[in-house]
């Protein structure tokens, strides 16, 4: 399967993009296409990286509007655990389906997952063709490390051979409610199959302060001591990391992900310091969390409010330029997230937003991008070559969202 993009804007340029098995063969001002390629003329649309969502639990769509008011654990233990005992694999499959649709409509490609029933996500993901890195999530603070280890295996099997654009990952929910056995059990599988780990960490201040009265020292520095901390590490939130702490998540090479948005619908009482990660050298990037905290997707409305809470909460609009927000939101200061740059020999995974919009059409294009643009503004989305949003439309969505629903009700949400 062979693609040739016309009249796309590169940098003030016209380009041409020829896409083939997969990944960018062409790229500059005299592409030309070949015999057999589809065709698909730009109209002068910004060629743009796809945003990467470093931390989200996809099916959760349908828990959107659901328990909005609550505080993180009362939210969790009274309306999202008792519900998720009584999952079954179509309402993964059918809640992950709109998260993709709905990412894709906002110009993300690439997102990683911790939720259950990890094959139904991926199924999702492959009927879709979009990129993830999924692992089904991991407690045994009410089980046993065996059950955890167990529930690990049964996981990543549930993955094997699920395709080239889904990466399998361990997904320990958090310290509070996965063993120090179990967490240093984890890190060890990370390190001898190399996976990745994906963990929330430091979200809330209580959780800080009961790492210190139980183990005696701050969340970051617990994972370091159990192998936990290392360059295939992601650490969802980061909201309450303290300097030194940061200095450490750069030192091993670990990634943080902000989630502002949700983190400001749950009230966690902190911002994610970046100004004080980037200076320490972090790799950082930006995620939604799922629907039901955040209760959008849009990371293009998100890299808007990671901006600006950054300035406010510095009490300085410099504290984050519009590139450098741009930058997190495409995982481009977190290579572990899987960013995709555009250059010959990059998978073919780019967007296309119409320069012509009434948020693109005047001004600086990062600002543009970080400050106003919408998914009304994405014209075409491309992964792996393939176009799958075209002229802003996503195929089966309306039978997407009509089974989505009846899943939710079914669920009683």
């Amino acid at each position: 399967m062979s693609l040739t993009i016309a009249n796309a804007r590169l940098d003030g340029e016209r380009v041409g993009v020829r896409c083939a098995d997969g990944t960018i063969a062409a790229l500059g001002p005299d592409v030309a296409p070949e015999p057999g390629d589809e065709k698909l003329d730009a109209g002068g649309a910004h060629l743009l990286p796809p945003l990467v969502n470093g931390h989200t639990h996809a099916a959760m769509t349908l828990f959107r509007g659901s328990g909005g008011d609550l505080p993180l654990m009362p939210w969790l233990e009274r309306k999202i655990w008792p519900v998720e005992a009584k999952l079954a694999d179509e309402d993964v499959y059918w809640g992950a389906r709109l998260a993709c649709a709905e990412m894709l409509r906002s110009g993300t490609t690439r997102f990683w997952d911790m939720y259950w029933q990890p094959a139904a996500t991926a199924r999702a993901v492959s009927d879709a063709g979009v990129r993830a890195t999924i692992g089904a999530p991991l407690f045994d603070l009410h089980g046993s490390p065996a059950q955890l280890r167990e529930m690990a295996q049964r996981g990543l099997e549930a993955l094997e051979g699920c395709g080239p654009r889904i990466e399998p990952a361990l997904a320990p929910h958090a310290i509070y409610t996965v063993s120090e056995e179990s967490l240093g059990w984890i890190g060890e599988l990370s390190a001898e199959r190399e996976l990745p780990v994906h963990i929330h960490l430091s979200e809330t201040e209580k959780e800080v302060q009961d790492c210190l009265a139980e183990h005696g020292e701050r969340p970051a520095f617990y994972l370091d001591r159990l192998g936990l901390l290392s360059e295939r590490t992601v650490l969802a939130h980061g909201v309450w990391l303290d300097p030194d702490e940061l200095a450490l998540i750069a030192e091993r090479g670990a990634t943080v992900v902000t989630n502002p948005v949700a983190n400001m619908k749950l009230a966690v009482g902190g911002v994610f310091p970046h100004p004080a990660a980037r200076s320490a050298g972090v790799a950082v990037g930006l995620g939604t969390d799922g629907a039901g905290s955040n209760d959008s997707l849009d990371l293009l409305s998100d890299v808007k409010t990671f901006a600006l809470v950054q300035k406010h909460a510095a009490a300085d609009p410099t504290a984050i330029a519009a590139a450098e927000a741009w930058a997190v939101a495409t995982g481009a200061r977190a290579p572990r997230l899987g960013a995709t740059p555009l250059e010959r020999g990059a998978p073919a995974d780019f967007l296309l937003m119409r320069a012509n919009s009434p948020e693109l059409g005047i001004g600086e294009l990062m600002a543009d991008l970080v400050y106003a643009a919408a998914g009304a503004a994405i014209a075409h989305v491309v992964v792996g070559g393939e176009v799958l949003l075209r002229d802003g439309e996503v195929p089966e969505l309306e039978e997407i969202v009509a089974r989505a629903a009846e899943r939710a009700r079914g669920l009683g949400l």
